[in-house]
């Protein structure tokens, strides 16, 4: 079969039939995408190391390519609080430009796994693995937001867990109470400000109220109510001006990033974190995405629009592209129809920051860590940590392990060990599974002659199970003059467990006693023909029912007598 390339936007099907209507809706959806993206944009940068501007020229320029040339028709791309951690630990460790090369290569990775159609393996990952890091990125993310949160007098937070912990605990005496004020009024804002999962309440005004409250954004509001308070009010607290020194008015020049390529082998690791991160956060967003639309995304042309983004945004200074759930979901609820509502929220963005830039130098920093740590909080699936007694305990090995990985060392070992264990029991359980009986004439109802010895095996006949064929050929114990080996409810069978059933046939050729098998079904069948095993054996020692077998074995004793 001929390799094929295809490359086909959702928005080229998407527009077939498009109307005014859609663009209104489509319109209306980008701009309430766009007033939600704007504060979380910053948020994100700043969290993650960097100038509030690579978040906002990430949303604007990664959202725009995502929702032009991706597989949804409903996914708003841009900076994402999965990536925090990454980014922040890459920069420490590795420095801005080498973080713009793992970018870059994590881009052509993700085009590349598009092109050769793997979007739909990510979807194999184990469900424990994902909220196990899922978990530990969002426990990670809020501690990384106690700094700002309480106003602690530390210059830089460490990249790794243990140096945080012991640094947030030497200057934990140096909180500011002006900033918890701020913070820990504008968190406390968030979590009462209205949201469309609260429980309807029977008072028909109050009912109105929070419908209308709905209609703008918890953290934009909070950002504005804030901002207004610590202008007025006599708070001398840090913001995005007296840290960053304001956002730029324009969209950053196109230049290449610095780099030398003797740092290109160390980056392999941060480079397949990125990567992978970003295809399970895109494609999960796309499937969540998906099931509130009813509809169905192309996870391949996903993948190389998410690449295409990532190779193109270091070279304005920005940052990973990946979905972002809490934008796309506010996209769908907004009644989005089309990729034209990303590509909307795209522009209207860049509108707000021409627009209102100079005003964002007011912003206070423990504003935006107050978002963050209700994103985070959000973000974590922690009940699962209650229901993880439910579950078996290779799950609650899994699941565990992964958080703890992530949270101590980082998302790839985390990964790399999750996905280690979860195949680890997968073979157990497999194996487990199968199994050898000893078939006896009261369970065949079929009278079975002297000499014979029936087994009917079970499952699959792999290299984590042959030790069940092995323990037919035990040295120094009399092998039947005729083995059965009934084969109709085995499943499959590798190349480790064919040289198992080799090894039985030498043992029993060696004892002047013979194999039959009986019953194969057809990937066995197919294996052994394949490796000439079936001329080995000979041709007639394989057959399709019992009594076949049970008359071969007879005439096999009755000749040799």
């Amino acid at each position: 079969m001929p390799f094929s390339f295809p490359f086909r936007p959702r928005l080229i099907d998407a527009l077939q039939g498009y109307n005014q209507q859609r663009l209104f809706q489509d319109l209306a959806s980008g701009l309430t995408v766009s007033v939600v993206a704007l504060p979380l944009a910053m948020a994100f940068a700043i969290a993650s190391g960097m100038p509030p501007s690579s978040g906002l020229f990430t949303a604007i320029i990664g959202g725009f390519l995502v929702s032009s040339l991706g597989g949804s028709r409903v996914q708003i791309g841009g900076p994402a609080g999965a990536f925090i951690v990454i980014v922040y630990g890459i920069i420490e460790r590795y420095g801005v430009a080498n973080l713009f090369l793992c970018t870059i290569f994590a881009g052509i990775l993700l085009f590349l796994m598009g092109v050769f159609k793997l979007g739909s393996l990510i979807r194999f990952i184990p469900v424990p693995i994902v909220i196990g890091f899922t978990n530990g990125i969002a426990a990670l993310i809020i501690l990384s937001q106690l700094k700002d949160f309480f106003g602690l007098s530390i210059d830089k937070m460490p990249g790794d867990f243990i140096s945080q912990i012991k640094i947030l605990m030497r200057y934990a005496n140096s909180v500011d109470l002006n900033t918890l004020f701020v913070s820990g009024g504008a968190l406390l804002f968030l979590i009462l400000w209205p949201k469309p999962t609260d429980a309807p309440s029977s008072n028909i005004s109050w009912r109105r109220l929070k419908r209308i409250m709905m209609m703008f954004p918890g953290p934009v509001v909070v950002l504005v109510v804030a901002t207004l308070v610590v202008t007025w009010l006599p708070f001398n607290i840090a913001t995005i001006g007296s840290k960053f020194g304001g956002i730029p008015q324009a969209l950053p020049t196109f230049q290449l990033p610095d780099f030398e390529w003797v740092q290109v082998k160390r980056l392999f690791a941060p480079t397949i974190t990125i990567a992978l991160l970003g295809a399970i956060e895109s494609l999960l967003c796309a499937r969540i995405a998906d099931n509130l639309i009813d509809d169905r995304h192309d996870p391949n042309q996903e993948l190389m629009a998410q690449g295409i983004a990532n190779i193109v945004m270091p070279f304005f200074a920005g940052m990973p592209v990946t979905g972002t759930i809490a934008r796309t979901m506010t996209n769908v609820r907004s009644g989005a129809s089309s990729p034209i509502a990303g590509i909307a929220h795209a522009v209207f963005l860049f509108i707000i920051v021409l627009l209102a830039a100079p005003l964002a130098q007011h912003i206070p920093l423990a504003i935006l860590a107050a978002i963050l740590l209700m994103v985070a909080w959000n973000m974590g699936e922690w009940r699962e940590f209650v229901r993880l007694r439910q579950f078996s305990i290779n799950y609650q090995i899994i699941m565990v392990g992964t958080f703890l990985l992530t949270v101590i060392f980082d998302l790839t070992v985390a990964i790399e060990v999750g996905i280690a264990l979860a195949c680890a029991f997968f073979i157990y359980r497999i194996a487990s599974l199968t199994r050898i009986e000893a078939l006896s004439s009261e369970n065949l109802k079929l009278p079975i002659p002297p000499g014979v010895a029936i087994y009917s095996l079970f499952g699959s006949l792999f290299f984590g199970a042959v030790d069940k064929v092995e323990a037919l050929s035990q040295p120094g114990k009399e092998p039947p003059k005729v083995l059965i080996l009934k084969l109709n409810q085995l499943i499959n069978i590798d190349t480790t467990g064919l040289e198992a059933l080799e090894g039985l046939h030498k043992y029993l050729k060696k004892r002047g006693s013979y194999l039959i098998l009986c019953g194969l079904t057809q990937q066995p069948l197919s294996l052994i023909r394949r490796a000439g095993f079936l001329e080995h054996i000979g041709i007639e020692h394989c057959v399709d029912e019992l009594p076949q077998a049970l008359a071969k074995a007879a005439a096999l004793i009755a000749a040799e007598s």
